[in-house]
């Protein structure tokens, strides 16, 4: 059975990219997007936000990291991968992450950007 991982998310980042180098000097920048789902519940408005961690690579992380800042809202297209390591103390930590093919710059709300 054929399987398909690809994810698409629209939202406002949390904070500003943080770009990092990798040992061999390949940018790479993470960045946490929040979505929100909203609804009506008995006559009163309800809502649930949910974080994104994104990581992103090489041209077009440096492009995040220059171009993009708190409160920005992106259109990010990529696959869900989820990373295990151990700690300095032995214990097995893991995180689950968007790992971007493709982020695009949305304009505000205000039409600027």
């Amino acid at each position: 059975m054929a399987s398909f991982n690809k994810v698409f998310i629209m939202g406002n980042l949390g904070q500003d990219p943080e770009l990092r180098y990798t040992q061999s000097q390949t940018p790479v920048a993470t960045m946490n997007v929040a979505t929100t789902d909203v609804w009506m519940k008995e006559g009163q408005r309800q809502e649930h936000t949910e974080w994104h961690r994104v990581v992103v690579w090489n041209r077009q992380a440096e492009n995040c990291a220059k171009y993009l800042s708190k409160g920005r809202s992106v259109l990010v297209e990529g696959k869900v991968q989820t990373r295990t390591w151990e700690d300095k103390n032995g214990q097995k930590r893991y995180t689950t992450e968007i790992n971007a093919s493709s982020v695009q710059f949305l304009p505000n709300s205000t039409g600027q950007g």
